[in-house]
């Protein structure tokens, strides 16, 4: 079909289009009750979503090692596999070692978990009843170390998830282009270029936060397994992963992770609480000082009571991968937010 053929059939196309949302604005009713049947069938769908998101932003930190590879005239295929196939060799290495090292320490502390709060508790002078406490989170604690493997299924929606993920990373890799064209083709010949513009912003912030965000962990979770190991605090290596974990949860991400350290320093005397106390605070200092203005500097900040209410309203909607990607999710929104308010100004002054 010739272009002269096809120009009449996308020019009604838009017509339609336009006359469908167009009548959705002036009836209310009809809106509400269309905005309703999209949230219900999102909330049910939510699994997808969230794996197609999770292949977003996988796709968004790898696109700029596929462009600097391109600029090195690799084949445009070669430049994709080469970083996407190294970032799978480097996660699956980082299991092996979690499974063989830190699995088993995990099920060391959570089975000594409770005998360390209470000599914890002891030392403060609060009775919290060890024999109750032992028993009953004994039982919970066994429970997640013996089904380490199951609970990481279920936070990334199990190995038919993950296999979905990363085939539609390496897709929307490889037909990237593509997909901001077609998705910047929905908003029709006027807003084409300026919905490009928008996906590019989201394409570099997601990215610069996924990057970021690794950066953060390896670097946090290595120094408080050393300085932990310097310090002789038992269970340093999964004190260290879960503080590298952590750190995906902003502001209150290192709090939680202090707690178990000083509880388990606790144990050993007051001054080595003291002193891990000072160590994660040290930590939190030259993060916030050192780290983050040079890591995250692409990445744009976001209000902290924003981010405390987005991982409890992801917690409470999705669990654990909601608390994860809430960050992610508002830096998304509000590059989407502000290129329709750009929109909406250009109108006006136009309009003026």
């Amino acid at each position: 079909m010739t272009n002269a053929k096809l120009f009449p059939i996308v020019r009604l196309h838009m017509s339609l289009r336009y006359r469908f949302f167009n009548y959705l604005k002036q009836n209310q009713v009809l809106l509400a009750l269309v905005s309703l049947i999209v949230g219900w069938f999102v909330l049910q769908t939510h699994s997808i979503w969230v794996s197609l998101f999770l292949s977003y932003i996988i796709t968004t930190a790898l696109l700029p090692f596929v462009a600097y590879l391109q600029k090195l005239h690799f084949p445009k295929i070669a430049a994709i596999l080469i970083p996407y196939f190294s970032t799978i060799i480097i996660i699956a290495f980082l299991v092996s070692v979690i499974v063989n090292s830190f699995i088993p320490e995990l099920n060391s502390l959570v089975h000594n978990l409770p005998i360390l709060l209470d000599k914890s508790a002891k030392s403060l002078n609060i009775p919290l009843g060890g024999i109750a406490l032992q028993g009953q989170l004994t039982n919970d604690a066994s429970a997640v170390g013996q089904n380490a493997f199951n609970l990481t299924t279920k936070v990334f929606g199990g190995v038919f998830s993950v296999i979905t993920i990363l085939i539609v990373s390496f897709y929307l890799l490889l037909y990237h282009e593509a997909f901001h064209g077609w998705v910047s083709g929905l908003f029709g010949i006027r807003y084409n270029k300026h919905a490009k513009e928008v996906l590019e912003q989201v394409d570099d912030k997601l990215g610069a936060w996924a990057r970021g965000q690794i950066v953060l962990s390896f670097c946090i979770g290595l120094a408080v397994f050393l300085a932990l190991s310097l310090l002789q605090v038992p269970y340093a290596l999964p004190l260290g992963i879960m503080a590298g974990l952590f750190e995906f949860i902003p502001t209150l991400g290192p709090t939680l992770a202090a707690i178990p350290s000083i509880i388990i320093a606790l144990t050993i005397s007051p001054s080595l609480a003291i002193a891990v106390l000072a160590l994660y605070i040290a930590i939190q200092f030259l993060e916030n000082h050192l780290l983050v203005p040079k890591i995250m500097q692409k990445a744009v900040g976001l209000n902290p009571i924003m981010v405390i209410l987005g991982i409890a309203i992801g917690a409470n909607l999705l669990g654990i991968p909601g608390a994860l990607l809430a960050v992610p999710f508002i830096s998304f929104t509000t590059v989407l937010i502000n290129g329709v308010r750009s929109v909406n100004y250009s109108r006006l002054t136009e309009a003026t």
